[in-house]
């Protein structure tokens, strides 16, 4: 089995230095690392940030001007029997955003980039929600009708907005199907390993990679997602409706918890953080550009906007106009960001493990961002005996988080291949290369001890590639986007017709 993995993780070998020069460029060239705060951001980033003021300021700033409409829109119930309700599509999409990212991207961020490094987060955050909007809006547009659901998403507007050719629908299908499914051994590693900790919390003990208790978590995972995925969309939206409001309460209702017994500290978060964000300490790489770039990079990736990976989820809800879900996607970004990842943020900087205030060895827990989390709980809960309870509950809403966005990667690998062909088996082919393929690999590999570190870097490689396939896309039909939004605005949301702005749509007559 290890000669297996290792010839796997061999295999993938070309594939690191491609992926980081991608991340990367152009700072891996010395003389644009050279100029001072621009040199530490790559191009992914500045084309991130910029198409978000962009966007923002095209607006006139809606995800603040219609931040109360989408909470009212999300709310409202189906008036038909196509599609799912806003409501169902929100917790979908809120699904796939809120996960390991906001747990273990805001502490690298915090680690790597100083408490500072959250500000930023929240600057970037503030500006992704106005890609939201918009990349929502394109979705809901170009949608199309199947049976009675809705499929759309990157690959379905990229299509159109490109003289509707087919072999780009072909290219960015599967581009996202790449990325859905190369994500899934990472994202079952995070969910198994989180199931583990729960279970040596619970029990006091410490059970090996080999242990039975590994095998039945193994085959507990396996058999879940399975069970989700082949039922479809509804099955899936079954689940996400019940598990990420819970997940989220949970959560949120715990770390609010900590946050209000240790109110003397709160002080201390917010001068750490604003601090931070203009002089960081030289203990984290002395650069204000190390602090910004970690801050921007961790709360884009963690919220996903402009990524496209959320609009798969904007599609098949029922609105009444295509604006509808954009205000929606906008407060999910808000959500994912500016509250679940500020609260991780609060318990990483409140707990001072990250600067060795806490009395931690640093050096021992630095390289394990989920050590370092956990080590940030317990120095927050009062008395030693609560501490492993607590922690046993964060890691299963950790578990929660992964286990909501392996269901949700399967479903829009689906989604996607619909671009391509409505065959049942093609739908079936996907599902099962999802449920008993991939995350069977992933477990298969946390049971052989690996890492496989190479498989790692092939998500961040389609990541970065969904990234530069989607957001040129938006700026392309950004004067669709603009225009659909001013209907809107001019029509106060009234029944939307595509000939109304210039353009005819499947779904939209």
């Amino acid at each position: 089995m290890e000669q297996l993995f290792s010839s796997v993780n061999s295999f993938f070998d070309f594939i690191v230095p491609i992926s980081d020069f991608m991340w990367n460029f152009p700072t891996n060239f010395k003389w644009y690392a050279n100029i001072p705060i621009l040199g530490n951001f790559a191009f992914s980033i500045l084309l991130l940030v910029g198409t978000g003021i962009y966007f923002t300021f095209k607006t006139k700033f809606v995800q603040v001007r219609r931040f109360k409409t989408g909470l009212k829109t999300i709310i409202k119930k189906k008036s038909g029997d196509v599609g799912v309700s806003p409501f169902a599509a929100f917790l979908l999409s809120s699904a796939m955003r809120i996960g390991p990212g906001n747990i273990i991207g805001v502490t690298y961020a915090v680690s790597v980039g100083g408490p500072g490094a959250i500000f930023w987060m929240w600057v970037s955050a503030f500006f992704g929600m106005s890609i939201a909007f918009s990349e929502a809006v394109l979705a809901q547009l170009f949608k199309e009708r199947k049976d009675k659901e809705f499929v759309g998403g990157l690959p379905f507007y990229g299509r159109k907005i490109f003289g509707n050719r087919y072999w780009v629908g072909v290219l960015l299908s599967t581009i996202f199907i790449i990325y859905a499914l190369f994500n899934l051994p990472g994202q079952t590693f995070n969910l198994y390993t989180s199931l583990g900790s729960v279970a040596e919390n619970l029990t006091g003990q410490t059970f090996g990679r080999q242990s039975i208790v590994y095998y039945v978590i193994g085959i507990a995972i396996i058999l879940s997602v399975a069970l989700t995925v082949f039922k479809g969309l509804r099955g899936v939206t079954r689940v996400t409706d019940k598990v990420v409001p819970i997940m989220a309460i949970i959560y949120a209702g715990i770390i609010i918890t900590l946050i209000c017994i240790n109110f003397k500290l709160i002080p201390y978060f917010f001068v750490s953080v604003f601090k931070g964000a203009f002089t960081p300490e030289a203990i984290f790489g002395g650069g204000f550009g190390i602090c910004l770039a970690q801050g921007v990079k961790r709360g884009l990736m963690s919220n996903e906007a402009g990524q496209g990976t959320i609009t798969m989820a904007a599609a098949i809800s029922e609105n009444d106009h295509p604006c509808e879900q954009g205000f929606i996607q906008a407060i999910g970004v808000f959500l994912d960001t500016m509250i679940i990842c500020t609260m991780t943020g609060f318990v990483i900087v409140m707990a001072s493990v990250w600067n060795g205030e806490a009395g931690v060895v640093w050096d021992v827990i630095k390289e394990s961002k989920l050590s370092i989390y956990t080590a940030s709980v317990a120095y927050l809960v009062p008395g030693v005996s609560l501490d492993n309870a607590v922690n046993s509950i964060l890691s299963l809403c950790y578990a929660m988080f992964a286990f909501t966005t392996l269901i949700g990667l399967v479903l829009f690998a689906e989604i996607s291949v619909n671009c391509i062909t409505r065959d049942k088996k093609a739908i079936m082919a996907i599902r099962g290369l999802g449920a008993i393929v991939f995350v069977p690999f992933g477990v298969l590999s946390v049971l052989a001890g690996l890492e496989l570190g190479n498989v790692w870097y092939i998500s961040d490689m389609v990541n970065i590639m969904v990234v530069f396939s989607n957001v040129p896309i938006l700026i392309v039909g950004r004067h669709i986007i603009l225009k659909t939004l001013n209907h809107y605005e001019h029509s106060n949301g009234e029944k939307f017709v595509s000939k109304d702005i210039g353009i005819e749509t499947e779904y939209w007559k």
